[in-house]
Protein backbone atom coordinates (compact mmCIF):
# COMPACT_ATOMS: atom_id res chain seq x y z
CA UNK A 1 0.00 0.00 0.00
CA UNK A 2 2.96 2.56 -0.11
CA UNK A 3 5.03 3.26 -2.94
CA UNK A 4 8.83 3.11 -1.12
CA UNK A 5 9.25 0.33 -3.06
CA UNK A 6 8.95 2.72 -6.66
CA UNK A 7 12.50 4.78 -5.30
CA UNK A 8 15.49 4.41 -7.01
CA UNK A 9 17.31 5.79 -4.54
CA UNK A 10 19.15 2.95 -2.69
CA UNK A 11 19.80 5.33 0.29
CA UNK A 12 19.75 3.70 4.10
CA UNK A 13 20.06 5.04 7.28
CA UNK A 14 23.31 3.94 9.14
CA UNK A 15 25.34 3.89 12.29
CA UNK A 16 26.64 7.44 10.93
CA UNK A 17 23.34 9.27 10.47
CA UNK A 18 22.63 7.62 14.20
CA UNK A 19 26.11 8.47 16.06
CA UNK A 20 25.31 12.66 16.05
CA UNK A 21 21.86 12.21 17.83
CA UNK A 22 22.53 9.45 20.83
CA UNK A 23 23.36 12.53 23.05
CA UNK A 24 19.59 13.46 22.15
CA UNK A 25 17.93 10.23 22.51
CA UNK A 26 19.42 9.72 25.94
CA UNK A 27 17.98 13.56 26.68
CA UNK A 28 14.68 12.55 24.98
CA UNK A 29 14.34 9.55 26.79
CA UNK A 30 13.42 7.63 23.91
CA UNK A 31 11.81 4.59 24.93
CA UNK A 32 10.82 2.65 22.10
CA UNK A 33 12.30 2.30 18.05
CA UNK A 34 10.11 0.82 15.55
CA UNK A 35 12.14 0.06 12.29
CA UNK A 36 10.22 -0.05 9.53
CA UNK A 37 11.05 0.93 5.44
CA UNK A 38 10.56 -0.26 2.66
CA UNK A 39 12.30 -3.21 4.18
CA UNK A 40 14.41 -2.46 6.81
CA UNK A 41 16.21 -6.00 6.57
CA UNK A 42 17.53 -4.89 3.50
CA UNK A 43 20.07 -2.12 5.31
CA UNK A 44 23.33 -3.84 6.13
CA UNK A 45 24.31 -1.59 9.29
CA UNK A 46 20.39 -3.07 11.00
CA UNK A 47 22.21 -5.34 13.50
CA UNK A 48 25.40 -2.42 13.96
CA UNK A 49 22.21 -0.07 14.70
CA UNK A 50 20.54 -2.48 16.93
CA UNK A 51 23.45 -2.88 18.99
CA UNK A 52 23.96 1.22 19.39
CA UNK A 53 20.52 1.10 20.88
CA UNK A 54 20.38 -1.84 23.00
CA UNK A 55 22.73 -0.40 24.94
CA UNK A 56 20.69 2.58 25.52
CA UNK A 57 18.29 -0.30 27.43
CA UNK A 58 15.48 0.65 24.15
CA UNK A 59 12.74 -1.53 22.81
CA UNK A 60 13.37 -2.69 19.23
CA UNK A 61 10.60 -3.98 16.99
CA UNK A 62 11.19 -4.66 13.38
CA UNK A 63 8.21 -3.94 11.05
CA UNK A 64 8.62 -6.14 8.08
CA UNK A 65 7.44 -8.20 4.87
CA UNK A 66 9.28 -10.97 6.21
CA UNK A 67 10.71 -12.05 2.87
CA UNK A 68 13.85 -11.86 4.47
CA UNK A 69 13.17 -13.16 7.55
CA UNK A 70 14.35 -16.89 7.51
CA UNK A 71 17.88 -15.18 6.19
CA UNK A 72 18.36 -12.83 8.86
CA UNK A 73 16.44 -14.74 11.52
CA UNK A 74 19.56 -15.16 14.32
CA UNK A 75 20.16 -11.50 13.81
CA UNK A 76 16.27 -10.78 14.26
CA UNK A 77 16.22 -12.80 17.09
CA UNK A 78 19.41 -11.57 18.92
CA UNK A 79 18.45 -7.63 18.38
CA UNK A 80 14.80 -7.10 18.44
CA UNK A 81 11.87 -7.39 21.34
CA UNK A 82 9.46 -8.35 18.75
CA UNK A 83 8.91 -8.33 14.99
CA UNK A 84 5.45 -7.02 13.37
CA UNK A 85 5.20 -9.10 9.62
CA UNK A 86 3.03 -7.84 7.29
CA UNK A 87 0.32 -9.94 6.57
CA UNK A 88 -2.39 -9.44 3.38
CA UNK A 89 -4.22 -12.61 3.88
CA UNK A 90 -4.50 -15.97 3.80
CA UNK A 91 -1.36 -17.71 1.48
CA UNK A 92 -3.48 -17.37 -1.80
CA UNK A 93 -4.43 -13.70 -1.32
CA UNK A 94 -1.48 -12.52 0.22
CA UNK A 95 0.84 -13.80 -2.44
CA UNK A 96 -1.51 -12.13 -5.32
CA UNK A 97 -1.10 -8.91 -3.40
CA UNK A 98 2.71 -8.89 -2.86
CA UNK A 99 3.18 -10.37 -7.00
CA UNK A 100 5.63 -12.73 -4.97
CA UNK A 101 4.64 -16.70 -5.39
CA UNK A 102 5.51 -18.40 -2.25
CA UNK A 103 5.22 -14.87 -0.76
CA UNK A 104 3.40 -16.39 2.46
CA UNK A 105 5.07 -19.92 3.09
CA UNK A 106 8.49 -17.31 3.07
CA UNK A 107 6.98 -15.57 6.03
CA UNK A 108 5.90 -18.93 7.77
CA UNK A 109 9.82 -20.36 7.33
CA UNK A 110 11.03 -17.24 8.60
CA UNK A 111 8.77 -17.38 11.73
CA UNK A 112 9.96 -21.18 12.23
CA UNK A 113 13.93 -19.50 11.80
CA UNK A 114 13.41 -17.24 14.08
CA UNK A 115 11.60 -19.38 17.06
CA UNK A 116 14.71 -21.42 16.81
CA UNK A 117 16.42 -18.79 18.27
CA UNK A 118 14.06 -17.96 21.02
CA UNK A 119 11.07 -19.90 21.20
CA UNK A 120 9.00 -17.61 23.00
CA UNK A 121 10.24 -14.96 20.46
CA UNK A 122 6.32 -12.60 20.07
CA UNK A 123 5.63 -12.24 15.88
CA UNK A 124 2.44 -10.48 15.68
CA UNK A 125 0.74 -9.44 12.31
CA UNK A 126 -0.65 -6.13 10.45
CA UNK A 127 -3.10 -6.39 7.75
CA UNK A 128 -3.86 -3.40 5.77
CA UNK A 129 -7.26 -3.89 4.26
CA UNK A 130 -8.15 -2.87 1.27
CA UNK A 131 -10.28 -4.35 -2.26
CA UNK A 132 -8.41 -7.24 -3.02
CA UNK A 133 -8.20 -8.74 1.15
CA UNK A 134 -11.86 -6.85 2.36
CA UNK A 135 -13.73 -10.61 2.58
CA UNK A 136 -11.15 -12.81 3.66
CA UNK A 137 -10.44 -10.86 7.08
CA UNK A 138 -11.90 -14.24 9.41
CA UNK A 139 -9.31 -16.27 6.72
CA UNK A 140 -6.83 -13.71 7.18
CA UNK A 141 -7.03 -14.24 11.15
CA UNK A 142 -6.88 -17.91 10.89
CA UNK A 143 -4.08 -17.91 8.93
CA UNK A 144 -2.09 -16.03 11.54
CA UNK A 145 -2.91 -18.61 13.45
CA UNK A 146 -1.47 -21.49 11.40
CA UNK A 147 1.80 -19.75 10.83
CA UNK A 148 1.78 -19.67 14.10
CA UNK A 149 1.56 -15.61 15.22
CA UNK A 150 1.43 -14.38 18.50
CA UNK A 151 -1.56 -11.76 17.53
CA UNK A 152 -2.79 -9.84 14.96
CA UNK A 153 -4.05 -6.30 14.07
CA UNK A 154 -5.93 -4.79 11.27
CA UNK A 155 -5.83 -1.07 9.45
CA UNK A 156 -7.70 0.28 6.61
CA UNK A 157 -5.81 1.84 3.51
CA UNK A 158 -4.27 4.58 3.30
CA UNK A 159 -5.60 6.29 -0.34
CA UNK A 160 -5.26 10.18 0.23
CA UNK A 161 -2.25 11.26 2.24
CA UNK A 162 1.06 11.89 0.62
CA UNK A 163 3.31 9.93 2.83
CA UNK A 164 5.17 6.36 2.36
CA UNK A 165 7.04 8.01 -0.98
CA UNK A 166 4.19 9.34 -2.54
CA UNK A 167 5.24 12.71 -4.01
CA UNK A 168 2.09 12.85 -5.73
CA UNK A 169 -1.44 12.13 -4.47
CA UNK A 170 -3.31 9.13 -5.70
CA UNK A 171 -5.41 9.98 -8.34
CA UNK A 172 -8.95 8.65 -8.13
CA UNK A 173 -8.49 6.12 -10.89
CA UNK A 174 -5.59 4.30 -8.32
CA UNK A 175 -7.67 5.29 -4.95
CA UNK A 176 -10.40 3.19 -6.54
CA UNK A 177 -8.55 0.61 -6.86
CA UNK A 178 -7.15 0.20 -3.50
CA UNK A 179 -10.75 1.29 -1.92
CA UNK A 180 -13.77 -0.18 -1.93
CA UNK A 181 -17.14 0.29 -3.45
CA UNK A 182 -20.52 0.58 -1.93
CA UNK A 183 -21.25 -3.11 -2.33
CA UNK A 184 -17.76 -4.05 -0.61
CA UNK A 185 -18.13 -2.05 1.95
CA UNK A 186 -20.96 -3.84 3.02
CA UNK A 187 -19.03 -6.87 2.65
CA UNK A 188 -16.70 -5.45 4.85
CA UNK A 189 -18.94 -4.43 8.02
CA UNK A 190 -20.56 -8.37 7.96
CA UNK A 191 -17.03 -9.60 8.07
CA UNK A 192 -15.81 -7.53 10.65
CA UNK A 193 -18.93 -8.21 12.68
CA UNK A 194 -18.06 -11.82 12.14
CA UNK A 195 -15.17 -11.44 13.32
CA UNK A 196 -15.89 -9.75 15.94
CA UNK A 197 -18.57 -12.02 17.40
CA UNK A 198 -16.18 -15.13 16.94
CA UNK A 199 -12.71 -13.57 18.62
CA UNK A 200 -11.48 -12.11 21.64
CA UNK A 201 -10.98 -8.25 19.97
CA UNK A 202 -9.17 -6.44 22.01
CA UNK A 203 -8.91 -8.51 25.26
CA UNK A 204 -6.36 -8.46 27.23
CA UNK A 205 -5.51 -11.88 25.68
CA UNK A 206 -7.30 -11.53 23.03
CA UNK A 207 -5.43 -12.35 19.16
CA UNK A 208 -7.01 -9.52 17.40
CA UNK A 209 -5.74 -6.62 18.86
CA UNK A 210 -8.26 -4.54 17.94
CA UNK A 211 -11.23 -3.74 19.93
CA UNK A 212 -14.53 -4.06 17.85
CA UNK A 213 -15.18 -0.05 18.38
CA UNK A 214 -11.56 0.03 15.78
CA UNK A 215 -12.68 -2.75 13.46
CA UNK A 216 -15.34 -0.98 13.10
CA UNK A 217 -13.88 2.46 12.26
CA UNK A 218 -11.88 0.47 9.49
CA UNK A 219 -15.22 0.43 7.87
CA UNK A 220 -16.10 4.09 8.52
CA UNK A 221 -13.23 5.36 6.96
CA UNK A 222 -14.22 3.61 3.91
CA UNK A 223 -17.53 5.09 4.17
CA UNK A 224 -16.27 8.28 4.56
CA UNK A 225 -14.22 7.93 1.27
CA UNK A 226 -17.26 6.98 -0.35
CA UNK A 227 -19.03 10.37 0.52
CA UNK A 228 -20.86 8.48 3.07
CA UNK A 229 -20.42 9.91 6.40
CA UNK A 230 -17.78 12.82 7.91
CA UNK A 231 -14.15 11.50 8.39
CA UNK A 232 -13.75 11.86 11.73
CA UNK A 233 -10.16 11.85 13.42
CA UNK A 234 -8.81 8.94 15.93
CA UNK A 235 -7.82 9.50 19.31
CA UNK A 236 -4.06 10.13 18.63
CA UNK A 237 -1.02 11.59 20.68
CA UNK A 238 1.55 10.68 18.20
CA UNK A 239 2.95 14.43 17.73
CA UNK A 240 3.47 14.73 21.19
CA UNK A 241 5.09 11.70 21.97
CA UNK A 242 6.89 10.20 18.72
CA UNK A 243 8.65 11.34 15.42
CA UNK A 244 9.35 9.77 12.50
CA UNK A 245 12.33 9.60 10.82
CA UNK A 246 13.44 9.15 7.26
CA UNK A 247 16.26 8.47 5.08
CA UNK A 248 16.93 11.52 4.05
CA UNK A 249 17.18 12.61 7.65
CA UNK A 250 13.90 14.34 7.43
CA UNK A 251 11.64 14.23 10.81
CA UNK A 252 8.24 14.36 10.74
CA UNK A 253 5.80 14.18 13.98
CA UNK A 254 4.14 11.54 12.02
CA UNK A 255 3.77 9.77 8.96
CA UNK A 256 1.46 11.77 7.27
CA UNK A 257 2.39 15.40 8.62
CA UNK A 258 5.14 16.94 6.25
CA UNK A 259 8.74 16.89 8.12
CA UNK A 260 9.02 19.52 11.02
CA UNK A 261 13.10 20.01 9.98
CA UNK A 262 16.04 17.78 8.63
CA UNK A 263 18.84 15.97 10.92
CA UNK A 264 21.18 17.10 8.51
CA UNK A 265 20.88 20.86 9.73
CA UNK A 266 20.39 19.87 13.87
CA UNK A 267 20.40 17.15 16.38
CA UNK A 268 16.96 15.43 17.02
CA UNK A 269 16.53 17.19 20.25
CA UNK A 270 16.76 20.81 18.38
CA UNK A 271 14.50 19.71 15.70
CA UNK A 272 11.64 17.99 17.80
CA UNK A 273 11.72 21.08 20.34
CA UNK A 274 12.29 23.53 17.63
CA UNK A 275 10.35 26.44 16.79
CA UNK A 276 8.42 24.72 13.76
CA UNK A 277 7.85 21.68 15.41
CA UNK A 278 6.29 23.98 18.88
CA UNK A 279 4.31 25.65 16.40
CA UNK A 280 3.22 22.80 15.05
CA UNK A 281 1.76 21.16 18.48
CA UNK A 282 0.49 24.01 19.45
CA UNK A 283 -1.68 24.90 16.87
CA UNK A 284 -2.49 20.86 15.64
CA UNK A 285 -6.09 20.24 16.91
CA UNK A 286 -6.86 16.43 16.37
CA UNK A 287 -10.52 16.31 15.92
CA UNK A 288 -10.32 19.51 13.27
CA UNK A 289 -7.11 18.84 11.05
CA UNK A 290 -7.78 17.61 7.78
CA UNK A 291 -5.02 15.25 7.71
CA UNK A 292 -5.73 13.51 11.37
CA UNK A 293 -9.42 13.08 9.66
CA UNK A 294 -8.44 11.29 6.92
CA UNK A 295 -5.51 8.99 9.10
CA UNK A 296 -6.02 5.21 8.71
CA UNK A 297 -3.95 5.02 12.34
CA UNK A 298 -3.15 6.10 15.56
CA UNK A 299 -0.78 6.29 18.16
CA UNK A 300 -2.07 7.01 21.51
CA UNK A 301 0.89 6.43 23.75
CA UNK A 302 0.43 5.67 27.90
CA UNK A 303 3.68 5.97 29.97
Amino acid sequence: MCDIWKTRDARSFGSNELDPHLSSIRKLGVRWIVFSGGEPLLNPELPVLCTILRKENIRLTLLTTGLLLQKCAADVARNFDDVIVSLDGPAAVHDAIRRVDGAFRLIEAGVAAARKFRPDFKITARTTVQKANHQHLQATVRAARELPLNAISFLAADLTSSAFNRPVLWPIGRQEQIGLSLGELSVLEAEIESLIETNDCGGQDGFVLETPQKLRKIAAHFRAQLGLQTAAAPICNAPWVSAVIEVDGSVRPCFFHPPIGNLNDGTLESIVNGDAALKFRQNLRIEEDSICRRCVCSLHYRS
